[in-house]
């Protein structure tokens, strides 16, 4: 059985400490492959080198983070695009709009969101979106761009299920991670109307841990507990949810 995390900040400084360690617990729990969002070229390095270090497990995606669209803003997408014609990637992300932090600088996320897509468009690559109140400024610019071309994954999905057939109507897989356990998470009440071919797991480490270590450093190992309670939700073997949430991210990404 091959477990999936399909979103994880692996290079992190909370993983300066025990990074191997980390990595290899999880590995020895059947977690084995880690796809790593980028956020911006001050990371890039640390990707390439978790990547050297465990080739058979780790696999990059390339991308400007939405918090990180600052005035410097082209020149983050110069880097992108550069990266993106010297070597492999299996996705563009994670990208898309964030307004909790800073509502000011929405019509750069959206110039930046809407570029990478067209990179994505053109080297065939999967996106990666991050939302985060701004579901409607993103399924804006997704109707705008849609098409049997655009497709991926909707990091950390939090919306309603409405949200979430809008999303799936994109092309696009819901991840779903630590929230699922949280008692104020809310898509565990509804998720199970969703099939589980839609749907792939992530933790989003060292970010949004599950019950029980809510509050805590998240780690891929943790991904378990959202196997667990993805179980419950949907009265599936853990194992069978493992099966099809692996292939899915096969699927997306095209391993």
């Amino acid at each position: 059985m091959i477990i999936t995390d399909t979103h994880t900040h692996l290079y992190s400084e909370a993983f300066n400490e025990d990074r191997d360690e980390i990595i290899k617990r999880a590995i020895k729990q059947n977690v084995s492959r880690f796809f790593i969002p980028a956020i911006d070229s001050t990371y890039t390095e640390s990707m390439l080198q978790l990547e050297k270090d465990y080739p058979e497990n780790i696999f990059l995606m390339m991308g400007l983070h939405p918090t990180h669209v600052k005035d410097n803003y082209e020149d983050e997408l110069k880097h992108v695009e550069d990266m993106l014609a010297s070597r492999k990637f299996y996705a563009i992300g994670e990208i898309g709009i964030d307004l909790y932090w800073d509502k000011s600088t929405l019509s750069i996320q959206q110039d930046a969101f809407r570029y990478q897509i067209k990179l994505a468009k053109q080297y065939k690559l999967p996106i990666v979106i991050h939302c985060r109140e701004a579901f409607d400024e993103i399924f804006e610019i997704l109707e705008e761009e849609k098409s049997d071309d655009l497709f991926g994954v909707f990091h950390c999905f939090t919306g309603n299920l409405e949200q979430a057939h809008q999303a799936i109507c994109y092309n696009m897989k819901l991840g779903i991670g630590g929230v699922v356990t949280f008692k104020n998470g809310k898509i565990d009440q509804f998720l199970n109307q969703i099939e589980l071919k839609h749907i792939v797991l992530e933790t989003d480490s060292p970010y949004l841990a599950p019950v029980p270590h809510r509050g805590k450093r998240n780690e891929s190992l943790y991904i378990l507990k959202v196997l667990e309670k993805l179980s419950e939700l949907y009265n599936t073997p853990i194992n069978t949810i493992a099966e099809i949430t692996t292939q899915n991210s096969e699927d997306i990404f095209n391993i």
